[in-house]
């Protein structure tokens, strides 16, 4: 069993499209391992309805829960939330971005953006045990029960606009950047170049888009970012 220490750092994590604070279970072990406390919230829906949220609606809400954390302070992202947590740059004393999808000008032309997205995407109505097993290749069958209970629906129009990209100055704290060679939504050579262009160090390990929170090898590259923040 690891030993915790005392929390003297602490992070937000900010969970992709669809999924919610639960997909960070991992990470949470490993991050307070090593004396960071996380905070994993889910992203909520505008009060007008998800039909109605935009990405503003989620930018806001991540600002705010990451300038309520003490500092030093980080903000960890995965998919969407990778660029949420890039908008909340200027806040942070570090970043870490996994398989984020990219800001302005370094807008990736993923698969998805050529979708035609409705309002409500239905992930959770439509959810199914093939189709997660498809998203999460390299998970244990435990792993992709959990989320198959788990997914939501998103909203269109978040999705719409982060793909078409947002800008936002490149903040100025130590930022990390983690990609999977196996990933289908964010090339691994995408946001490797992306990386190179800020600055950022780099991590690139197997897995699929979501594997770095939800595959086999989560655990392991879960305590090396922990490692990494840890030194910042």
């Amino acid at each position: 069993m690891a030993l915790h220490r005392t929390a003297t750092h602490h992070a937000l994590l900010i969970h992709g499209a669809g999924a919610g604070g639960w997909e960070w279970n991992l990470w949470r072990e490993a991050l307070q391992a090593r004396g960071i406390a996380a905070h994993a919230p889910d992203l909520q829906p505008a009060a007008q309805g998800l039909a109605a949220t935009t990405l503003d609606d989620y930018r806001q809400q991540m600002r705010t829960a990451l300038s309520a954390l003490p500092h030093p302070r980080a903000a960890i992202g995965a998919s969407l939330g990778g660029l949420l947590a890039w908008l909340c740059g200027d806040l942070a004393d570090a970043l870490i971005l996994i398989n984020p999808l990219p800001p302005k000008p370094w807008t990736a032309p993923p698969s998805a953006a050529e979708r035609t997205w409705p309002d409500v995407v239905p992930w959770r109505r439509e959810a199914r045990l093939t189709s997660t097993r498809r998203a999460m290749p390299d998970a244990d069958e435990a792993a992709t029960l959990y989320a198959l209970r788990r997914w939501r629906d998103e909203s269109g129009a978040v999705l719409r606009q982060a793909l078409a990209g947002v800008q936002a100055p490149t903040p100025a704290c130590p930022i990390l950047c983690i990609a999977s060679r196996e990933d289908r939504d964010v090339e691994a050579q995408h946001t490797a170049r992306f990386a190179a262009a800020i600055g950022a160090s780099l991590i690139v390990g197997p897995g699929s888009h979501v594997g770095p929170l939800l595959g086999r090898d989560a655990a392991r590259l879960a305590g090396q970012a922990a490692d990494w923040l840890s030194a910042r």
